[in-house]
Protein backbone atom coordinates (compact mmCIF):
# COMPACT_ATOMS: atom_id res chain seq x y z
CA UNK A 1 0.00 0.00 0.00
CA UNK A 2 1.33 3.42 -0.92
CA UNK A 3 -0.02 6.90 -0.31
CA UNK A 4 2.22 9.54 -1.88
CA UNK A 5 1.53 13.21 -1.19
CA UNK A 6 2.81 16.03 -3.38
CA UNK A 7 2.19 19.70 -4.04
CA UNK A 8 3.48 21.25 -0.85
CA UNK A 9 5.78 24.24 -0.80
CA UNK A 10 6.39 27.78 0.38
CA UNK A 11 3.73 30.37 -0.43
CA UNK A 12 2.74 33.84 0.73
CA UNK A 13 -0.35 34.41 2.80
CA UNK A 14 -3.47 34.75 0.66
CA UNK A 15 -2.16 32.48 -2.07
CA UNK A 16 -3.23 28.95 -3.02
CA UNK A 17 -1.79 25.45 -3.18
CA UNK A 18 -3.21 22.14 -4.33
CA UNK A 19 -2.06 18.99 -2.61
CA UNK A 20 -2.37 15.59 -4.25
CA UNK A 21 -2.26 12.10 -2.77
CA UNK A 22 -1.78 9.21 -5.17
CA UNK A 23 -2.99 5.91 -3.73
CA UNK A 24 -2.03 2.40 -4.78
CA UNK A 25 -2.38 -1.11 -3.38
CA UNK A 26 -5.94 -0.76 -2.05
CA UNK A 27 -9.39 -0.47 -3.67
CA UNK A 28 -9.42 3.32 -3.61
CA UNK A 29 -13.15 3.72 -4.16
CA UNK A 30 -13.90 1.63 -1.05
CA UNK A 31 -11.97 3.87 1.34
CA UNK A 32 -12.85 7.10 3.07
CA UNK A 33 -10.08 9.62 2.38
CA UNK A 34 -8.91 12.43 4.60
CA UNK A 35 -6.23 15.06 5.06
CA UNK A 36 -4.58 15.75 8.40
CA UNK A 37 -1.87 18.20 9.37
CA UNK A 38 0.72 18.56 12.09
CA UNK A 39 2.39 21.82 12.99
CA UNK A 40 5.64 21.90 15.00
CA UNK A 41 4.97 21.16 18.64
CA UNK A 42 1.34 20.25 17.98
CA UNK A 43 -0.57 17.02 17.67
CA UNK A 44 -1.74 15.82 14.30
CA UNK A 45 -5.19 17.23 13.55
CA UNK A 46 -7.88 16.36 11.10
CA UNK A 47 -8.47 18.88 8.27
CA UNK A 48 -10.96 17.45 5.78
CA UNK A 49 -12.63 14.17 4.77
CA UNK A 50 -14.44 12.79 1.74
CA UNK A 51 -16.27 9.54 2.30
CA UNK A 52 -17.04 6.86 -0.26
CA UNK A 53 -20.42 8.44 -1.00
CA UNK A 54 -18.67 11.69 -1.87
CA UNK A 55 -19.84 13.68 1.15
CA UNK A 56 -17.23 16.13 2.41
CA UNK A 57 -16.63 17.57 5.86
CA UNK A 58 -14.14 20.15 7.10
CA UNK A 59 -12.51 21.35 10.26
CA UNK A 60 -13.95 24.74 11.19
CA UNK A 61 -10.81 26.79 10.60
CA UNK A 62 -10.56 25.69 6.95
CA UNK A 63 -14.25 25.81 5.98
CA UNK A 64 -14.76 28.02 2.95
CA UNK A 65 -11.03 28.04 2.13
CA UNK A 66 -10.13 24.38 1.55
CA UNK A 67 -11.80 21.89 -0.77
CA UNK A 68 -11.25 18.14 -0.70
CA UNK A 69 -12.03 16.04 -3.75
CA UNK A 70 -11.29 12.58 -5.12
CA UNK A 71 -10.74 11.24 -8.63
CA UNK A 72 -11.58 7.55 -8.61
CA UNK A 73 -10.22 7.07 -12.12
CA UNK A 74 -6.81 8.36 -11.00
CA UNK A 75 -6.87 6.87 -7.47
CA UNK A 76 -6.03 10.34 -6.21
CA UNK A 77 -7.40 12.65 -3.54
CA UNK A 78 -6.79 16.40 -3.64
CA UNK A 79 -6.83 19.27 -1.20
CA UNK A 80 -7.30 22.68 -2.80
CA UNK A 81 -6.16 25.29 -0.30
CA UNK A 82 -7.09 28.90 -0.97
CA UNK A 83 -6.60 32.08 1.06
CA UNK A 84 -3.78 30.43 2.95
CA UNK A 85 -2.79 31.79 6.35
CA UNK A 86 0.49 31.49 8.29
CA UNK A 87 -1.34 29.27 10.79
CA UNK A 88 -1.91 26.73 8.00
CA UNK A 89 1.82 25.99 8.09
CA UNK A 90 2.25 22.28 8.82
CA UNK A 91 3.11 18.91 7.39
CA UNK A 92 0.01 17.64 5.58
CA UNK A 93 -0.75 13.92 5.61
CA UNK A 94 -3.10 11.87 3.48
CA UNK A 95 -5.11 9.10 5.17
CA UNK A 96 -7.15 6.20 3.79
CA UNK A 97 -9.56 4.49 6.17
CA UNK A 98 -11.90 1.52 5.94
CA UNK A 99 -13.45 0.43 9.24
CA UNK A 100 -10.41 -0.16 11.51
CA UNK A 101 -7.86 -0.27 8.71
CA UNK A 102 -5.95 2.97 8.22
CA UNK A 103 -3.05 3.95 5.98
CA UNK A 104 -0.91 7.10 5.98
CA UNK A 105 1.31 8.87 3.54
CA UNK A 106 4.71 10.31 4.39
CA UNK A 107 3.50 13.91 4.42
CA UNK A 108 4.23 17.07 2.46
CA UNK A 109 5.37 20.35 3.98
CA UNK A 110 3.28 23.48 3.53
CA UNK A 111 4.77 26.76 4.70
CA UNK A 112 2.82 30.00 4.52
CA UNK A 113 4.76 33.23 5.01
CA UNK A 114 3.16 36.42 6.27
Amino acid sequence: VRLVESGGGLVQAGKSLRLSCAVSGIPFSSYDMAWYRQAPGNQREWVARVIRAGITTYEDSVKGRFTISRDVAKNTVYLQMDSLKPEDTAIYYCNAKLFTTSYWGQGTQVTVSS
